[in-house]
Formats: structure tokens, C-alpha cells, sequence
């Protein structure tokens, strides 16, 4: 059975530590939070204090997600804010390796996103690195858009890279994940499912991140 990681993003920022609280009672085995600089992508979310206080009142581990341009300056403030994995963008980093490596020291796991257009095989010489990859199965920057099927594929060769390496490296995906496109995702192998507007547009919304946890 897969996790679930509820994305933040598509919560009620009104009503952010409800939010929270509803995902403290769920079967949620994350809370996905992403940070966005409105230059790698065009929106802009939240910042570290706003992390530090969800990090206060949340029971399970932060999956911080940084949308942002060269995200090795903030390792440290992810650290500090209550991140248990934080997750960087290959699009955005110079020198992935040196950012990889300095998120392990600052003592979190480390995750590596790919884009949509971004081939699996670029991880090749740091899979055995990371902790945890993330394929983006919508372009990030938005909530709510169509779910890009080609992702299923990159599931499957993500799988075999890793498989390959020897890597010990989850697979999770972020996009228009629910009960339609989910069982694909799993078969394919993946292990994490982000799902934001699925889970916080329910009209139960702990039962719905228990069903997509039962598949």
C-alpha cells in the first residue's frame, strides 16, 4: 500500500493549522509542503516561519518541497524550520551533488524533483545518493491541473534505475493524483502519493486520504 502525503497547498491558508490537525488524525504518513519563489515558478506560497509553526502542532514528518532557484542557500533554514526531508529541484541546482550531500550533513533526507520534460536517466550519477526522488506528474507552480500520463512511464524506468544502482531510494509523485490515476502510479511502483486537491476538496477528507492509502 502506498503513503499518502496531503499537499498543504491546496488547503485553506485561512485555515492552515486545522488543515494540520485533520492530517495528524489521517492515515497520512507526510504533510507535503511547497515553497515557491515566483521565479523558478511563477507563484509564491510560504517561507520558513510559516514552516516552523506547521512543524509546532504537526505528528507527522514535514516533506518540504522547494520550488525555488538555487534552493542549496536555504538548507539551513529548511533544517531549522522542522523539515525532516527536503526535496530540491534538479532544473535548479548547479551542483546537485554538493546540494545533496549538504542536506544529508544538515541531517534530513534528501530528494531530488524531476519536471515533466526532465528524463529519469539524468539522475543516473547520484541515484545512489538520495533518499527519495519525486517525478512531477503536472508542471509545477499550480494546484489543481491535469494529470500528465507519460508520468506512469517514468515511474517504470525510475523503478529499474533504482533497482540497477542499488539505490534505496523511494519514488513519489506529485500531480493529479486520486483514485483514477493512482492505481497505475502504484502498479508502475510508486510509494508516495502527494494529493492536494483530491484530499482537501472532499467532503471527508481523512476518508479520502484512507481510501487512496488502501489501494
Amino acid at each position: 500500500m502506498p503513503q499518502v502525503a496531503p499537499s498543504l497547498l491546496a488547503a485553506d491558508f485561512a485555515r492552515l493549522g486545522e488543515a494540520v490537525q485533520m492530517v495528524n488524525r489521517s492515515s497520512a504518513s507526510l504533510i507535503h509542503i511547497d515553497v515557491m519563489d515566483g521565479m523558478f515558478v511563477p507563484n509564491i506560497t510560504i517561507g520558513f516561519p510559516v514552516i516552523s509553526a506547521i512543524h509546532r502542532i504537526a505528528e507527522k514528518p514535514l516533506d518540504v518541497h522547494m520550488m525555488v532557484m538555487d534552493p542549496g542557500r536555504y538548507v539551513s533554514q529548511v533544517r531549522d524550520s522542522g523539515a525532516a526531508i527536503m526535496n530540491v529541484h534538479w532544473e535548479a541546482c548547479t551542483h546537485l551533488h554538493r546540494v545533496i550531500h549538504s542536506i544529508k550533513a544538515a541531517g534530513m533526507k534528501a530528494a531530488v524533483t524531476l519536471n515533466p520534460a526532465t528524463p529519469v536517466m539524468l539522475l543516473r550519477d547520484i541515484i545512489a545518493d538520495l533518499d527519495m526522488v519525486l517525478l512531477m506528474s503536472v508542471n509545477p507552480g499550480f494546484g489543481g491541473q491535469k494529470f500528465i500520463r507519460r508520468t506512469v512511464d517514468k515511474v517504470t524506468e525510475l523503478r529499474r534505475l533504482i533497482a540497477e544502482s542499488g539505490s534505496m531510494a523511494t519514488i513519489e509523485i506529485d500531480g493529479g493524483v486520486d483514485l483514477t490515476t493512482a492505481p497505475a502510479l502504484i502498479s508502475a511502483g510508486a510509494d508516495i502519493l502527494v494529493a492536494g486537491s483530491y484530499v482537501f476538496r472532499a467532503p471527508d477528507p481523512i476518508a479520502a486520504i484512507a481510501d487512496l492509502a488502501a489501494l
